[in-house]
């Protein structure tokens, strides 16, 4: 009698945790993510005329993504980039603390999903850069610029819950108006993140 007991519970667990598996649904995109940045990294390379240095800073943030299908979705994306101390060329001192830098970007996300949990990416939009105030590079309020991005990645998704890897070219047009440091010759950069993803719809 135990026995027949013991037997009818781990049954009843068993189709308890698969109808929960069932409602769940496979592993990938929900109808919404959040995109949680905690590590990255943005590099501008210096300008054409070769007179405004290159510099990297450190990046965090986040987005939130709307698909409208498990192609096709929407992103809006911020993120903040914190001045590092490092060493520059043309002029500057040999150990500066470069600007720390806001980016808010809106993206189209095509996905190439094919029933996996591994969904490969491409991305590209357009949105805003703004550095804040710092005198030593003669950036004396916070400068905003326009700035263009494309790239890609891949999505890991395990449940709610996933991973990303993502990369991004960024260009910055020349603004007359901007510091000779950042913005008065067209700039160019790259941007990786790795991030966690959370599903919040399906």
């Amino acid at each position: 009698m135990k026995r027949f007991l013991v037997l009818a519970f781990v049954l009843a667990s068993i189709g308890i945790a698969d109808r929960a598996y069932a409602q769940e649904g496979p592993a990938g995109a929900g109808r919404a993510e959040i995109t949680l940045i905690p590590a990255g990294g943005v590099f501008f390379t210096e300008n054409s005329d070769a007179s405004a240095p290159s510099f990297g800073n450190y990046q965090v943030g986040g987005g939130i993504t709307y698909n409208f299908n498990r192609f096709l979705g929407v992103e809006g994306e911020v993120t903040s980039s914190i001045g590092l101390s490092q060493s520059l060329d043309f002029g500057y001192p040999s150990t500066v603390r470069t600007p720390d830098v806001l980016s808010y970007t809106g993206n189209l996300v095509v996905s190439l999903a094919n029933g996996s949990p591994i969904v490969p990416y491409v991305t590209g939009g357009v949105g805003g850069l703004s550095l804040f105030a710092r005198e030593s590079f003669g950036i004396n309020e916070t400068e905003t610029l326009f700035a263009s991005n494309v790239g890609g990645g891949v999505k890991w998704y395990a449940g709610r819950w996933g991973l990303r890897g993502d990369y991004r070219f960024i260009a910055v047009p020349s603004k007359d108006e901007a510091s000779a440091f950042f913005g008065q010759e067209a700039r160019y950069g790259h941007r990786v993140y790795g991030a966690v993803m959370l599903n919040v719809g399906r």
